[in-house]
């Protein structure tokens, strides 16, 4: 039995969602994050060494990292199924999405989230002016262009199709759906961007995606 060991309002709640897709059974074990530093909790480390979340375990199996997870559920537990055949052009396009989602655009928005953060730490009140320049200046000169090039070049992608690959729908838009919303929720995703906004809820209307969040419980990205 694959067991998801999910943690609130993070990169696991896609798992869910591939795994509701795939139609494949599968128990949750939730883990809620420290309500100070927002981190997972310590328990994490008894199933990953390095604690993280999304983490499975199937069997002698654990595996961490959306991408890995993606890439084994898909191939070894469904038979390929939401992937383009191997050896096609889809297939090369396929594997670019599942890597860009980690490796380029959900990089900026994270440290985003973590460079707004700073203003907000302890510290001392004349070191506040400061941070706040800090913060803001990081945010204008570097990362909101930064994120907003991405934005445009997802919008580009979409043009005349729904989803990222071809023309159906597979895991690589699973991959994709979690910087998105993230970026939607605080990334600068606004109406500038109608394919993307228009790609979102497509997948918030499926009904797989649905009952993840009622496997997985709140999801606070969308809110």
């Amino acid at each position: 039995m694959i067991t998801v060991h999910h943690l609130e309002n993070s990169r696991s709640q896609r798992i869910l969602w591939l795994l509701e897709e795939l139609e494949l059974d599968y128990e949750v074990k939730r883990y809620e994050r420290d309500p100070k530093t927002m981190l997972a909790p310590a328990s994490l480390k008894q199933v990953h060494p390095l604690g993280k979340s999304p983490v499975i375990t199937d069997g002698d199996v654990t595996l961490a990292e959306s991408g890995a997870i993606i890439e084994y559920l898909v191939d070894y537990r469904a038979n390929g199924r939401l992937a383009p055949a191997p050896g096609t052009r889809e297939r090369v396009d396929y594997t670019y999405w599942l890597h860009y989602a980690e490796g380029s655009l959900m990089p900026l928005l994270v440290f985003k989230l973590v460079i707004g953060r700073i203003p907000t730490r302890p510290m001392p009140f004349f070191a506040r002016p400061i941070a706040r320049r800090i913060s803001s200046g990081l945010q204008a000169q570097f990362l909101d262009p930064r994120i907003g090039e991405n934005l445009a070049y997802l919008e580009h992608e979409l043009s005349g199709r729904d989803w990222f690959v071809g023309d159906s729908f597979t895991a690589a838009d699973v991959q994709l759906s979690f910087p998105l919303e993230g970026a939607a929720a605080r990334g600068g995703l606004d109406d500038r961007y109608p394919r993307l906004s228009g790609f979102l809820q497509r997948i918030h209307e499926r009904p797989a995606y649905q009952r993840a969040l009622e496997r997985g419980g709140p999801y606070q990205l969308l809110t």
